[in-house]
């Protein structure tokens, strides 16, 4: 399997960082999200990653080495801007550039064809791209970066503008590369297809690194609450000791606890109102993990 490590990479423009010493691993066979706001500096790593942008400091590794340009050659990349000939065919142009990568023509004209009939676009072949809808430009952008059997993609923004259906062919293809050990880093600002998709997940602000790990790591790490549900009103609970109401619904609220005693005074007292439904904890989304470590 093939990793990609970014290590301490950093990125200036004057006196600002963009980026801000970042380091993180892209597994191979694992889909890794790539999420921060704008101006994060999500497209900033990216390009440095793909040698677009020069390196300030740090360095890109894969599987412990440098990256060169020969290793950039064979990955999968899809910028930030698209990077199509509006008035060429959609056919003739990924077979161009994925010549440019060293596939043979026969070959690339084969290959292309199928990601295009997986794509939905197989009888579009020979509309101009300037004659497609941006959704389906996107799906010949896509197709471009999957071209040759690339050894790592790197993709910024895939799934925007896509359908359902799209969205779900682009993953089974995507899920193919991640099966033969390819490390696959993409940036979303779609939160829940991030949440169903990835196995790892790297959260920027301001160009650092706020969390890095598997849904799972992250959610543990993330604010513990608990859902309380009683026979009545529960707006008591905003006088318990230790326990901070973030929602109160009619007999529904979402609470914080600091600690145990502060859950054992709020079943004492939820009990002598009445009855007590339900109080459980709540697993927190990766949309709720991703505001508190942005905020």
């Amino acid at each position: 399997m093939t990793t990609l490590e970014v290590r301490d990479l950093t990125r200036t423009f004057g006196e600002r960082r963009a980026v801000d010493g970042i380091s993180f691993t892209a597994e191979g066979g694992l889909l890794t999200g790539f999420v921060g706001s704008n101006g994060a500096g999500k497209t900033t790593t990216m390009r440095m990653m793909m040698g677009v942008l020069a390196i300030s400091s740090g360095e890109v590794l894969i599987d412990g080495r440098p990256l060169t340009r020969a290793d950039r050659r064979s990955f999968g990349y899809m910028p930030e801007e698209r990077g199509l000939y509006p008035k060429q065919p959609a056919l003739d142009q990924l077979v161009y550039l994925a010549r440019l990568r060293g596939v043979p023509a026969s070959a690339a004209r084969t290959e292309a064809l199928d990601l295009l009939e997986r794509l939905g676009l197989g009888e579009r072949v020979k509309d101009h791209v300037e004659k497609l809808s941006l959704g389906n430009q996107q799906r010949v952008q896509i197709v471009a970066a999957l071209m040759g059997r690339p050894q790592a993609l790197v993709l910024d923004e895939p799934f925007s503008g896509l359908d359902p259906a799209a969205v779900d062919g682009m993953v089974d293809l995507l899920r193919e590369h991640t099966a033969r050990g390819v490390p696959v880093l993409f940036s979303s600002h779609q939160l829940d297809l991030v949440e169903r998709l990835c196995e790892r997940l790297v959260i920027l602000r301001s160009g650092e690194v706020v969390a890095d790990g598997t849904p799972d790591e992250l959610r543990s790490a993330g604010t513990v609450r608990h859902r309380l549900v009683v026979g009545s009103d529960a707006g008591w609970v905003r006088g318990v000791p230790g326990v901070h109401a973030v929602d109160v619904d009619g007999p529904t609220a979402l609470l914080e606890l600091v600690d145990d005693a502060a859950s054992q005074r709020l079943l004492a007292e939820a009990l002598e109102r009445g009855p007590v439904h339900e109080l459980s904890p709540v697993r927190p989304s990766l949309a709720q993990i991703y505001r508190e470590v942005t905020a």
